[in-house]
């Protein structure tokens, strides 16, 4: 007698295309349970072959949820409007990312693009400067009349920049009253640097006024600790023994060294360096007053607003 065949749900009844879409787990039988059922409760149910061909034509786009519910167990095709629905939930993510992609992409440019064009701005003043300083030299040795050049300098680089604020090429600044007077000691100690440094360089060699000039860092340093109260670090200190040194060994050798071209170099990083320290200090002030006057418009809408 052969064995009795045990009970399968109604799912193993259905034809080949609903046992393929199960064998690849695109369905998941369940105890006794219909797979798809009519919307209405009096309805009858979908028969077996048009239910397989609905899985079927289903199954290519991954159209199968989950039901939830305890009644029904099943997977069932998703609907139009959630399929809809995906694919703007897939579209509007993938132009997100782009967008942002072309956002880094142009900030990413935009910043190279700054980079490359300060690089240039570096190597044009060097240029200019090595130019300039050779130029000065020759021009000295013929006019030795070192205030007369810087004069006639400051009035050409006067004459330039009215050019470039009636032109529109730069945007002329606005200057307060206030202003001008804390920027004069910063143009005047500007202008003896330049001077000082023309006359050094009418007494003694260009590359020797150039090696003379670079103790600004010691300047610097000595001005700041004076005017500003900013202690160096021994690190800072120690690191400055070696221009120091450099500079004394070179004046040493130095077959064109007299003592009004080295003191001209000196007073030239004196004057140079007393502008940037005189810079940082109005800009400390302005900081304060800046903070003093948000501080103190806070305090007034707080005062009036509490009354």
């Amino acid at each position: 007698e052969a064995p009795e065949a045990p009970p399968v749900c109604p799912e193993q009844s259905a034809p080949a295309a609903m046992q393929s879409a199960a064998a690849i787990g695109l369905l998941r039988p369940c105890a006794a349970r219909p797979i798809l059922k009519s919307p209405s409760p009096g309805a009858a149910r979908l028969p077996a072959s048009r239910a397989a061909l609905r899985l079927s034509a289903a199954a290519p786009r991954a159209g199968l949820v989950a039901a939830a519910g305890l009644g029904r167990i099943g997977l069932v095709p998703a609907s139009p409007e959630q399929e809809k629905r995906s694919d703007c939930l897939v579209a509007a993510a993938a132009s997100g990312k782009a967008a942002a992609g072309e956002e880094a992409g142009e900030e990413s440019g935009a910043a190279l693009a700054k980079t490359l064009q300060l690089g240039v701005f570096f190597g044009l003043w060097y240029l200019f400067n090595i130019y300039f300083n050779i130029y000065n030299k020759q021009v000295l040795k013929v006019f030795p009349f070192p205030i007369n050049i810087t004069t006639v300098q400051f009035a050409v680089g006067t004459t330039i920049s009215l050019f470039m604020w009636a032109t529109g090429i730069l945007k002329r600044p606005k200057i307060s009253g206030a202003q001008l007077l804390a920027i004069l000691p910063l143009a005047i100690v500007h202008t003896m640097g330049n001077l000082f440094t023309n006359m050094s360089l009418g007494k003694v060699a260009v590359s020797f006024t150039h090696t003379i000039k670079a103790m600004e860092p010691f300047f610097s340093v000595l001005l700041s600790a004076m005017f500003l109260g900013e202690l160096p670090t021994p690190w800072v200190v120690l690191s400055l023994l070696p221009i120091v040194g450099g500079v004394a060994l070179a004046s040493i050798s130095e077959a064109s060294f007299n003592w009004a071209g080295f003191l001209s170099a000196m007073a030239s990083n004196v004057t140079f360096q007393s502008r940037n320290v005189l810079s940082k200090k109005l800009m400390l002030k302005k900081e304060v007053h800046l903070w003093t006057t948000s501080i103190s418009s806070r305090l007034l809408q707080s005062c009036h607003s509490s009354s």
